[in-house]
């Protein structure tokens, strides 16, 4: 079982969706399951957004927004290339800056080498960040952590350690409620600052992985918004529970894509708002994440750069596997009738499933720009040198996705499974206009410009290119 890679085997749960009318035609034509039928139609049957109570997205609220990045030991780029502020650096900072309650969301949590029998340098900043975490109690700091059900199997003593310094710890059987897992990952800092992202906690997401993430300071409203998410996980967590059908008011979404959230990032109009999975965890009111990643395709007009750590057009967890096409069939309609430029950037290490590969190549085989079909795709392979010792690691983990309009971040990967019965969030901000100066880049902007790093880099390889290559599964073997 794969704890860096999060696979796990997940069974049939409710299939809930809301799809773009152009999925749900494609999912009567090609008479898929009953299932993927039964989905489509529940988009129909889902009410639509009610009327604005008076909650005060109208006015502008202000928001700092940065990228975050963990760059794994041993990987370097140019000198003048864009990197996001240090993984490590962020946790710190939020944990510093907590006051009153900080509230953390994560699939599994490992901080510590000695779970998994690892003696290694490199966990030294795991560590550290457990043990800060169990000193907020005494400085009078509420802390909630939530974590999944089904989990990766470990010896992880870090829960224990936190209940015993006053965390309260609450996992949520998703195996039990949706077929699914908690896949989130996220913080909530005195309702005010926030932090989404890949990274688990997990000591390898801070030295060993490559992870992305987004921080955002004094941004009230979103974090209110995002702490509704956390509450559902949080009373899905009493033993006793069972999901809620309609969510109560409470829960509702105070916004969506419909009616985003106004805010001043660093001087830059822009909208925002949090999406997220599975359809039976979200009140009629919250954008669901599938939606949000199929219209910000839509709505391109020039370029769609996608980085994740799995691609896969198809339920990969469920058994017997179903055909998933909706992420595939909407970048091929958008290649091929708006002309806008695909690149997608999908990680391979040495575990990664080679089952993948026919799907990739079938995608990248509609590449012609003699016909205007601009579809590129280049693996991500992080070099694992004398670091093979360390299980399951030296993988790029992000979830992203950039455009000409929009800045995507999210937590699942780009597989049926994630969208239908696993816990995800994703945040979605686009900029009203560019900034006035190139000293205040927009999050979107500073998407671009990692995305566009990475592309560039020696450790991005196109599909033709791939031949034999030790640390990636996808290369051909040694004859």
């Amino acid at each position: 079982m794969t704890v860096g890679y999060e696979r796990l085997h997940l069974s049939n749960g409710p299939n809930r969706q809301k799809l773009t009318s152009i999925v749900v035609l494609l999912v009567l034509f090609l008479s898929l399951t009953v299932a993927g039928i039964v989905l489509a139609f529940a988009v129909l049957d889902r009410p639509p957004f009610p009327p604005d109570p008076g909650t005060g997205n109208s006015s502008i609220n202000q928001c700092s927004m940065v990228l975050v990045e963990s760059i794994p030991l041993h990987v370097t780029y140019q000198d003048n290339e864009t990197l996001g502020i240090p993984l490590e650096q962020v946790w710190k900072d939020l944990i510093s800056l907590a006051s009153t309650q900080l509230d953390v969301v994560s699939f599994y949590w490992t901080l510590t080498a000695e779970d998994i029998g690892i003696n290694s340098s490199s966990a030294k900043p795991g560590r550290d960040i457990l043990t800060q975490l169990g000193m907020l109690p005494s400085r009078n700091v509420s802390v909630r952590v939530i974590t999944s059900i089904p989990t990766v199997v470990t010896n992880t003593t870090d829960l224990q350690f936190l209940k015993q310094n006053g965390v309260q710890v609450r996992r949520v059987n998703f195996g039990r409620l949706t077929g699914g897992v908690l896949h989130s990952k996220f913080w909530i800092v005195d309702r005010k600052h926030v932090f989404i992202g890949s990274p688990n906690m997990d000591w390898r997401a801070l030295t060993q992985v490559k992870e992305l993430g987004v921080r955002i300071y004094n941004c009230s409203s979103l974090a209110e918004d995002l702490h509704k998410i956390f509450q559902s996980y949080w009373v899905m967590g009493e033993s006793s529970s069972t999901l809620p059908q309609p969510w109560p008011a409470e829960y509702d979404a105070a916004f969506s894509k419909q009616r985003p959230l106004l805010v001043e990032e660093d001087g830059v109009p822009s909208s925002v708002y949090i999406s997220a999975s599975p359809p039976s965890f979200c009140p009629p009111t919250r954008t669901l994440d599938l939606e949000a990643i199929l219209s910000i395709m839509s709505e391109a007009e020039e370029f769609v750069d996608i980085s994740v750590m799995q691609y896969s057009p198809n339920t990969y967890f469920t058994r017997p596997q179903r055909y998933w096409p909706f992420i595939d069939t909407a970048i091929r309609t958008a290649a091929f009738e708006t002309n806008v430029k695909f690149r997608m950037l999908i990680s391979c290490g040495r575990d990664s499933d080679p089952a993948v590969l026919p799907f990739l190549q079938s995608l990248a085989s509609l590449g012609s720009p003699s016909q205007q079909l601009n579809i590129e795709i280049k693996l991500f392979i992080v070099p694992v040198g004398n670091q093979s010792d360390i299980p399951y690691t030296r993988i790029n983990h992000n979830k992203y996705m950039v455009t000409d309009k929009v800045a995507y971040i999210g937590t699942s990967n780009w597989s049926g499974d994630y969208y239908m019965f696993t816990a995800g969030v994703g945040l979605v901000i686009s900029p009203h206009a560019p900034p006035q100066t190139e000293a205040t880049p927009t999050l979107q902007m500073q998407l671009k410009a990692v995305f566009d790093r990475d592309w560039h880099s020696e450790f991005a390889v196109r599909l033709s290119d791939l031949g034999h290559h030790p640390d990636c599964a996808l290369a051909k073997p040694l004859d």
